[in-house]
């Protein structure tokens, strides 16, 4: 029996994901820090684009050390890459998934003495130690129980998290490279990792032997001023479904928040917060058409966004706007929205990918 015509995507944005941008990039840290073997974050999707795809990409590269959040997200790289690299899985194991870490061969990061006991060198771990996020990891009262449950274990990693890598002149990085120097002395035969994506971007003195680039593999440098221009990995675009001509004075959107000063020529676009894109944006965003920036107008709706097009003679219902994108940079998108591209990506990205909207 017929499930009668294909009615069409659910949503109407589409999203195109580089992967070759992806591999781009990894060869950039790659330069920035040659001494170091440089790993691949691609928790939570990948950052929203498709952790399967781009650790394919990765691998492909020469990407030999990947991270996740969980080991559900572990399974899923492990299967997509073979058994050849390694897997950290950074929220360490639980009760009810440990051995799911055996199965696949990934290897969990510990946070605690309870994971710690947990895990009871079931094969090879690596150690989080907090120097100063205050997020997972062992704190200096546990340091030293942890050494001594550990002294027979393979480790085959100790790392810790800079929280203010984005400014890499903030006091707290040397606080912290300091803290954790310290706390590696307790493990000396463990290589070690301190720096993501800007970490790396410090400097040497940040990378000892391992870095995890993440954001940066992405698209974004990390940074809150000064962001390397790395490879656009992902764009976004969405149709034109009405343009009309409205006269001075008439109002646009909920709240009539802008008015027209002149007539104006304007799109209304298939775009809107149920794709993901920050109702933040509305009145500050822009969307690029015919190579030129065409500004919202008004709130941005569930579905829909209203662009001043005055002068664009390409502005047709059916024509692609990108809001995402080389012309539409990550970085830049997230500042006018004032969040972090890590925002972006894993929701305006995420909601597209997973409405199936990709070409």
């Amino acid at each position: 029996m017929s499930d009668g015509p294909n009615p069409g995507p659910t949503r109407l944005a589409r999203l195109r994901v580089d992967t070759a941008a992806i591999a781009e990039n990894w060869r950039f840290f790659k330069k920035q820090a040659p001494a170091a073997a440089v790993a691949a974050v691609v928790k939570a999707d990948a950052y929203g684009l498709g952790a399967e795809a781009a650790s394919r990409a990765l691998a492909a590269a020469g990407a030999r050390v990947f991270f996740t959040a969980t080991s559900g997200e572990g399974l899923a790289v492990r299967k997509a890459i073979g058994e050849g690299p390694q897997i950290f899985v950074l929220n360490g194991p639980s009760s009810d998934d440990a051995q799911h870490f055996a199965t696949a061969k990934l290897t969990p990061v510990l946070n605690s003495l309870d994971q710690i006991k947990l895990w009871n060198a079931r094969g090879p771990m690596a150690l989080n130690i907090d120097t100063g996020m205050n997020r997972l990891g062992l704190g200096p009262e546990e340091l030293a129980p942890a050494a001594v449950a550990l002294k027979d274990a393979s480790l085959a990693l100790i790392m810790s998290h800079l929280a203010c890598a984005s400014n890499v002149k903030h006091e707290m990085n040397a606080i912290q490279r300091t803290r954790f120097i310290d706390a590696a002395s307790l493990f000396p035969k463990a290589p070690m990792s301190l720096a993501s994506t800007g970490g790396v971007l410090i400097g040497a003195d940040f990378h000892f032997d391992l870095v995890r680039p993440g954001i940066g593999l992405y698209g974004s440098g990390g940074l809150d001023a000064s962001n390397p221009r790395l490879a656009p990995v992902a764009t976004i675009e969405a149709p034109i479904l009405q343009v009309r001509d409205v006269e001075a004075g008439e109002t646009f959107g909920y709240g009539a928040t802008f008015t027209a000063a002149k007539k104006m020529r304007t799109a209304t676009v298939a775009l809107g917060y149920a794709d993901g894109y920050l109702r933040a944006l509305g009145g500050r965003g822009y969307g690029v058409l015919a190579g030129t920036k065409q500004l919202i107008l008004g709130r941005i709706s569930m579905d829909l966004i209203i662009i001043d097009v005055n002068g664009c003679a390409e502005a047709a219902p059916g024509a692609m706007v990108e809001f995402l994108g080389p012309n539409a940079r990550l970085d830049d998108i997230a500042a006018l929205a004032g969040t972090a591209p890590y925002e972006i990506l894993t929701t305006f990205a995420g909601a597209v990918r997973r409405a199936g909207a990709r070409s």
